[in-house]
């Protein structure tokens, strides 16, 4: 069976939890990178988007690195995914011959069903935040 196609979302939920079970001290992505077991370069890129989004903030240095600009009390799933995954749709859609009505119809089809999935998977995310995920957590080393 395929895997999913885009795991950022995982990524950006596990580097948040990461933030806050350290108590808020900055880390890298290079730190992160040992826990999510991803590229630092590829933690950078999801952190630079929920950075574009006010979720995260950084600094350079030797005592610099990641942190959260709120409490993960006040950060919902439905924040990270609209950062990361934006508009981006859910299923994978394909081109279709223009001139097939099938195709077109289809298509339509699925862009409306699409974005009903969209709106319904980001209202349950809304329900949940990033520190309701931390008492599982508890005692657990990253890494």
């Amino acid at each position: 069976m395929p895997g999913p196609l885009n795991a950022q979302f995982a990524v950006a939920v596990h580097a948040l939890t990461l933030l806050t079970s350290e108590g808020g001290a900055p880390q890298s992505s290079e730190q992160m990178s040992r826990s999510i077991a991803a590229n630092p370069v590829h933690i950078r890129r999801v952190l630079g988007r929920l950075r574009e989004a006010g979720l995260v903030t950084s600094r350079p240095g030797a005592k610099g690195g990641w942190h959260l600009t709120r409490s993960a009390s006040a950060v919902s799933l439905g924040d990270v995914w609209r950062a990361v995954q934006g508009q981006s749709p859910v299923f994978g859609l394909h081109g279709v011959q223009p001139g097939c009505p099938v195709g077109r119809g289809v298509t339509t089809a699925l862009t409306v069903l699409d974005q009903q999935l969209t709106d319904s998977v980001v209202a349950q995310l809304d329900d949940i935040t990033v520190a309701a995920l931390i008492p599982d957590f508890a005692g657990v080393e990253p890494g």
